[in-house]
């Protein structure tokens, strides 16, 4: 009988984690709504999806389309009557000008000049130089106004400016979900590296980030976002990232420090070592590959945390400038918005961010389990 060499080669940590994750329903539902979220924010960065979500395009505060239009208010259908009867109406009035007399004597002349005809009433008015260039601007203005017409429903409502909440929505996702993974790869990669040189080395070094550490911990992690970005005093995106990434490297290092304190005195290490291999090549090629599970699993912690602190900084008036959209600006806005009744764009951005927080969460814990070699 022929020797099945398949059978002699055991599955890696990964297959195996693989292997246990597609048999998670929850998970895999998980990881589809992520994957959807991210293709979503793909396109959207693209400028395919929600390139135009600043434009106004519906009635302010255009309710979904679900509930209909909105009801007139009383008095509005003769709104545009009394409207068309005042521009008919001259909007230029004579002005008596009271030093024409006196100017026209230091020109040189004895009085102001009198209208054609010789009408009295005309005397001493003022001639508007950009009286004809208004009148050109206000004539392109009505046209445009009349050209365009907004819808009076959206999908999922407007906002006060007429603008499509399920764009605004689509586009804070994208603002919201790069901010968070990007700032969990920096406090990721920060953390990783710090651990790797105090547990690695020791000695003084161990010292020297372990009160670094501690200085960082012993501050309420919301009070030094909050401090750290008014010092900054510069929103944007990228200060986002930083504010997050440089902040919130904590929790990585204390357990990579752990991982290196426990695997640096290993066989596999010692035998490196044997053969001459670096520290460098020590800590990263044969020491990191050993512990990848849990810096993957912290990015995908990070990543959760930080969506939630981009929402809160954003909410609070910290977080992205106005011109940019994000959750957190979404929800800002709705909070003066509900006092009116208008719940749609509270609405489309918390069950948006819920949804998402929520599976990254679930695929987080199935992930961590998935890759606990201690289960079978």
């Amino acid at each position: 009988m022929p020797y099945d060499v398949r059978h002699a080669v055991s599955p890696g940590l990964w297959a195996l984690a693989w292997k246990r994750l597609r048999t998670d329903r929850v998970a895999m539902v998980s990881l589809a709504i992520v994957v959807a979220f991210l293709v979503m924010v793909l396109l959207s960065a693209t400028g395919l999806i929600a390139g135009d979500w600043a434009r106004e395009v519906g009635v302010n505060y255009a309710p979904p389309s679900f509930l209909g239009p909105a009801e007139p208010a009383a008095g509005a259908a003769v709104a545009p009557a009394a409207q068309s009867e005042q521009a008919e109406q001259p909007t230029e009035l004579p002005v008596e000008d009271p030093l024409a007399d006196a100017l026209a004597a230091i020109r040189g002349g004895a009085t102001a000049p009198k209208a054609a005809g010789g009408d009295t009433a005309s005397e001493g008015r003022s001639v508007d130089p950009l009286a004809d260039v208004m009148a050109e601007i206000k004539s392109k203005e009505v046209k445009n106004a009349t050209a365009e017409v907004r819808a009076p429903t959206l999908p999922l409502g407007g906002d006060k400016w007429g603008r499509d909440v399920l764009k605004k929505t689509i586009k804070g996702s994208q603002t919201s979900i790069i901010v968070g993974l990007a700032s969990a790869f920096v406090a990721t990669v920060l953390g990783t590296v710090f651990g790797a040189i105090s547990g690695y080395y020791g000695k003084w070094l161990d010292d020297f980030f372990n009160w670094f550490y501690s200085v960082f911990t012993a501050i309420p992690y919301l009070l030094l976002i909050l401090a750290v970005a008014a010092v900054l005093q510069q929103k944007g995106t990228l200060t986002i990232i930083l504010i997050l990434g440089l902040t919130g490297w904590t929790g990585t290092f204390r357990l990579i420090r752990g991982e290196y304190l426990k695997h640096k005195g290993r066989e596999y290490v010692q035998a490196a070592d044997a053969i001459g291999a670096s520290n460098a090549r020590r800590m990263f090629v044969h020491i990191f590959p050993n512990i990848s599970h849990v810096v993957l699993v912290q990015l995908s912690i990070y990543t959760v945390a930080f969506i939630k602190s981009e929402v809160i900084l954003s909410f609070l008036g910290f977080g992205v400038p106005v011109d940019v959209v994000s959750w957190g600006s979404m929800l800002n806005e709705a909070q003066n918005e509900l006092i009116l009744g208008k719940w749609w764009q509270l609405a489309a951005a918390g069950t948006s961010m819920a949804v998402l927080v929520t599976a990254f969460s679930l695929f987080t814990d199935a992930l961590r389990d998935a890759l606990d070699p201690k289960l079978k």
